[in-house]
């Protein structure tokens, strides 16, 4: 199979003019001839489904939630990104668009990291436009801050809750759409399948999840927008409903599903307190803006916080990292983290997290602004754990985050299935092997509301010669009749242990053994360890309730079916790739002080998964580099 990446020519600053000029428009009478459909309704999902249906076309919109508003997006706190250099810092959007590139350790197209950086200035003002609420100076001026991985101050933000203004904001363009009959919307409902015919995405399966009845809708177009896969750790900042299932079906169809082990492991989360835990609580990174990490330099201090002396605290990120000190990017501070917790260094009632700690900031700038900038995650840091983060450090820990890895996707955001689209953290365009902090409501943002409305017009436009699909055709029969025949297997097989017994299995597996390091043998075993499960699974899985009913333990065991295939694809790819890059650590390629060793002349490339009947085929993209010479990412 040959990927065509379909990157425009020219020069880098003039790719996206230059594919803009020569793609084909459709008139709007044409517009309303044509059916999209997009699944998921956070802010890439909801931006792509007003703005397609401000243009024309006719658009039918699925979320599994309740309301488009609980979007997962919502839980976003630190920011976004954008180059508007406000502060004059030496900002640019080639300097973004660098940062972004190497923070994703040279693991993605320059193309498609460029766009990102270029767009990202025209998003923010289309976003005020909007409503947002953005953090001002006193003159009215929109305020930044800095996130990992950077040395300037770009990052717009909301207090810590930018991922909900964003989705309000999102929202409410959505549902004007709505009330204006050109987006009929649909919640509480999932898909669980894609109907391809003649090798086109044509349609979906749903199931109504009140009613759980299974359900037909024929598309000229389908749009994912279904966001990461990171809960097949189980233990993971997202949400408890979060799954990679649309991703899955679509890859068992022909999506070739790339980079599938670059998964981001947050550095600021609340640690895990327990095996009962179902899901970990994230605290933005934008705190460490302000806030500095350290542990004891006792192992198994007992000591409470306070009570150690600032000569025996270890601020490790400033000592290992001194350039960029406690905004060393998400990969590098997780890792850093990780040695010091194994170490024996950790603190908290299980020593397995580090302090966060604000008593430097709030004497430097007083305790208001501290309030102005982060009040209401200090509220909720206390209301989780009953400790005033104003009067003592916060306990942080690493936590699974996000998905770099998606499906496949050329420059217009397709897949390998021609009208199958990709959008926001379900594909894996744009962060290559490590994301920087706030680019993803930045990428989520931009796919939905300027790329996909641009590009989709040049498949569309082939598609006015061709029949509007219809829910009669065989193949949504057959399709409709594979999914019920799954959801009956499972149903059947009545055996004595829970789903999330299984999915705690995958999880502890999946955080040892492809986390934030990874060894050969480790990988291996792992790969065996979740094929067992899988066996025992399907063995031995009860699941109460029938499927014509609001039944939450089948919904999760079609999720974990997926999740259990991923998990073992997720430990093919990081098997393959024999180097260490971002987030994908392989403990045989360090340095003697424990830093990253990449190899570009063997795997300077995106790896992308065929699924050949249970197994798995490498195709690979050749990454070339034009403008940039990759170099070694270093940040001390």
């Amino acid at each position: 199979m040959k990927l065509d990446s379909k990157i425009p020519e020219g020069k880098l600053e003039d790719k996206w003019r230059n594919y803009q000029v020569k793609s084909q428009l459709i008139n709007p009478a044409n517009k309303k001839k044509l059916n999209v459909i997009v699944v998921g309704s956070g802010l890439s999902g909801a931006g792509a489904a007003s703005t397609l249906a401000e243009l024309g076309y006719d658009v039918q919109c699925f979320c599994y939630q309740d309301s488009a508003r609980r979007a997962h997006s919502v839980a976003a706190q630190g920011g976004i990104n954008a180059a508007k250099n406000y502060q004059h810092d030496g900002d640019s959007v080639w300097r973004m668009f660098y940062d972004t590139l190497k923070g994703g350790d040279f693991r993605s197209r320059e193309a498609n990291t460029y766009r990102l950086a270029e767009l990202s200035a025209p998003l923010i003002d289309h976003y005020v436009q909007q409503g947002v609420p953005f953090a001002r100076e006193y003159g009215g001026v929109l305020v930044n801050r800095s996130f990992g991985g950077v040395q300037v101050q770009r990052t717009f933000y909301a207090r810590g809750q930018t991922g909900q203004q964003l989705l309000m904001a999102a929202y409410s363009q959505l549902y004007k759409m709505v009330r204006a009959k050109k987006v009929k919307m649909f919640p509480r409902s999932e898909m669980l399948d894609l109907v391809v015919i003649d090798g086109k995405a044509k349609g979906i399966i749903v199931r109504d999840l009140v009613t759980g009845e299974l359900k037909r809708y024929a598309a000229d177009a389908v749009v994912l927008a279904t966001g990461g896969y990171s809960r097949v750790f189980r233990l993971s900042t997202l949400a408890i409903g979060c799954n990679g299932s649309a991703l899955w079906k679509a890859h068992k169809k022909g999506a070739l599903f790339a980079a599938p082990s670059f998964t981001q492991i947050h550095p600021t989360a609340l640690p895990q307190s327990s095996e009962a835990q179902s899901k970990l609580t994230l605290m933005s990174e934008s705190l460490r803006n302000d806030g500095r990490i350290w542990v004891p330099k006792q192992q198994q201090d007992a000591r409470k916080a306070n009570d150690i002396p600032e000569d025996e605290r270890d601020y490790y990120l400033e000592r290992r990292y001194p350039s960029f000190g406690n905004l060393a990017p998400r990969d590098i501070a997780s890792r850093a983290a990780k040695e010091r917790i194994d170490a024996g260094y950790g603190v908290g009632r299980l020593k397995n997290a580090v302090y966060l700690d604000f008593r430097h900031a709030i004497e430097k700038f007083g305790i208001q602004t501290i309030k102005d900038r982060y009040g209401n995650l200090f509220t909720m840091y206390k209301k989780i754990t009953g400790i005033d983060a104003y009067k003592e450090p916060m306990q942080i820990s690493p936590a699974a985050h996000f998905s770099m890895g998606g499906l496949w996707v050329d420059y217009e955001l397709m897949t390998t299935i021609p009208g199958l689209y990709a959008i926001g953290e379900c594909n894996f365009s744009d962060h290559g092997a490590n994301r920087l902090g706030a680019n993803s409501l930045l990428q989520a943002s931009i796919d939905g509301y300027f790329v996909l409305p641009n590009t989709i017009n040049n498949y569309l436009a082939s598609a006015l010669k061709e029949d509007h699909p219809t829910t009669n055709h065989p193949e949504f029969e057959k399709t409709e009749k594979e999914v019920e025949a799954s959801i009956d297997r499972i149903l059947n097989i009545n055996g004595t242990k829970t789903v999330d017994h299984f999915h705690r299995e995958l999880g502890k597996v999946m955080w040892q053994e492809c986390a934030m390091s990874r060894n050969k043998k480790g990988l291996k075993n792992a790969i065996e360890q979740i094929k067992t499960i899988r066996d025992e699974f399907w063995k031995d899985v009860k699941v109460t309730g029938s499927s014509n009913e609001l039944n939450t333990e089948l919904e999760k065991a079609l999720r974990l079916t997926d999740f259990i295939e991923l998990g073992i694809l997720m430990c093919t790819d990081a098997l393959e790739r024999d180097e260490s890059c971002g987030a994908h650590f392989r403990e045989e390629f360090q340095t003697e002080d424990g830093e990253a060793v990449r190899v570009d002349k063997d795997y300077s490339y995106v790896s992308a998964w065929e699924y050949d009947d249970g197994d798995f085929k490498l195709h690979k993209e050749e990454l070339e580099f034009e403008f940039v010479k990759p170099s070694v990412r270093s940040y001390k």
